[in-house]
């Protein structure tokens, strides 16, 4: 059985106490004042991908959608993690991989890279509506034509409601590093619900403070920690690293963020969510890292329309391994074609 890794809360919350504190020792006026004067928050936000960028309107406001219609096949739809400093980027080999090979898409989750970034209560409904109009966008691009989707860690569960509620948009789905399966995240509470506390929210978020706060967690050495444990290796993706610093220090970066601090961001129905699919799911997982806490998927493994691969990488295992993860994708969408011609 796989070490029970940190949760990715507590961390949070110990780093966010951590610099707390040592905002307090060194003076909060300084820290303040460092955070507004010395901190550029006003650079612009390179593309994470190439292709076509599109804003789509969803409740969450202006919702970043990249795409490429060249290859043929069916289309597929990335999706990003849920972290501090988390965007399309995350997906960036996935995508530029099969850029010409069948028509690709990606988008950036409200709250996240170049989307709309508003001072609001980010919740799993968001995140799966805007699932839903990236979905829709799709398929009135390819003449109704159902997709294929793949999502990373947290966004796994939004993903897989977003295949309930409508099930006719997707041929199968991919999950890669998929939370919900250890004790601490899984749940059969009734769908929609979140384990947000509002009071730890408002305080992390009440400025002046809130972008202080954030700056601090969000420093290189802050992030290269939580990459290191995403790894499970000092070996990480500068890029990622370059990109996601550049993405988390822009206007408005703080509050999608403080939502998954807080808890917002994490359902209570992953159990009951995975265990309600009855579409092909691929799950690719690594075995490195703090985050490989895995001991409900055997469960899902012996399932007819479950496929499990576990590989010697951390979460990300599309940066490390990147032809092993496509192998596997492209065997998994021919069985997938295979099922829905018979």
């Amino acid at each position: 059985m796989a070490r029970r890794p940190h949760s990715v809360l507590p961390l949070l919350a110990r780093q966010a106490a951590k610099v707390l504190g040592l905002a307090a020792l060194g003076g909060s006026g300084a820290w303040l004042a460092y955070s507004r004067f010395a901190v550029d928050h006003r650079r612009p936000l390179p593309r994470a991908l190439p292709g076509r960028l599109d804003a789509l309107d969803t409740r969450a406001g202006a919702v970043a959608l990249y795409g490429s219609a060249g290859g043929s096949g069916p289309p597929l739809l990335l999706i990003h993690s849920i972290n501090a400093a988390a965007s399309a980027y995350e997906v960036r080999p996935l995508y530029l991989h099969y850029d010409g090979r069948c028509p690709v898409y990606a988008l950036d989750l409200p709250g996240f890279g170049l989307s709309e970034r508003a001072r609001r209560r980010y919740t799993p409904d968001l995140m799966v509506e805007a699932i839903h109009a990236a979905a829709g966008e799709i398929r009135r691009r390819h003449d109704g034509a159902a997709l294929n989707a793949l999502a990373l860690s947290l966004s796994a569960e939004y993903l897989a409601r977003a295949a309930l509620e409508r099930p006719r948009d997707y041929r199968g789905l991919a999950l890669i590093s998929p939370t919900g399966f250890d004790a601490r995240l899984s749940g059969r509470s009734p769908r929609g619900g979140h384990r947000g506390r509002e009071r730890l929210r408002a305080t992390l978020d009440a400025p002046p403070w809130g972008r202080a706060l954030f700056d601090a967690l969000v420093s290189r050495p802050s992030m290269r920690f939580f990459l290191e444990k995403t790894w499970g290796s000092p070996d990480i993706d500068e890029g990622l690293l370059a990109y996601g610093y550049a993405s988390a220090h822009r206007p408005g970066a703080q509050h999608a963020p403080f939502c998954f601090i807080a808890g917002h961001l994490f359902p209570t129905d992953a159990t009951a969510l995975y265990e309600a699919l009855d579409l092909p799911v691929l799950v690719i997982h690594g075995t490195r890292g703090d985050f490989v806490d895995y001991r409900d998927l055997p469960r899902f493994a012996g399932r007819r329309n479950w496929t499990v691969m576990r590989l010697p990488t951390g979460a990300f295992p599309h940066f490390e391994d990147l032809a092993t993860v496509t192998r596997a994708l492209d065997g998994f969408g021919a069985a997938v074609t295979e099922v829905a011609s018979a």
